[in-house]
């Protein structure tokens, strides 16, 4: 789901038309990809830790150029998503009722 989550931010800039925020947000899709697949695999605790970076992300995104493909309110409405998801992991991970890893 992480996955899916960052890539949003790169199909918002495709649509946008612009080149350079389509690299810059391929580049923070790839670091939250990595660090999704490696805890998936491993241990989960990054994964939240990638939501709350995402949610970071989220919170500070509006601060920057604006990336026109964005809808007005997708930072705060992903923000929210992503500390609820966060929160929800956090709470399965800390009741060890998930584990990481394919099965």
């Amino acid at each position: 789901m992480m996955v899916v989550i960052a890539s949003y931010y790169v199909l918002f800039a495709i649509m946008s038309g612009s080149t350079q925020a389509v690299s810059a947000k391929a580049g923070v899709f790839f670091v939250f990809a990595l660090v999704s697949v490696i805890g998936f695999r491993s241990n989960m605790w990054p994964v939240a830790g990638a939501l709350a970076g995402h949610g970071l992300f989220d919170f500070i995104h509006p601060l920057f150029k604006s990336n026109l493909g964005v809808p007005l309110r997708w930072p705060m409405f992903c923000l929210t998503y992503d500390v609820v998801a966060r929160l929800y992991l956090a709470w399965l991970l800390s009741r060890s009722t998930l584990a990481a890893g394919l099965t």
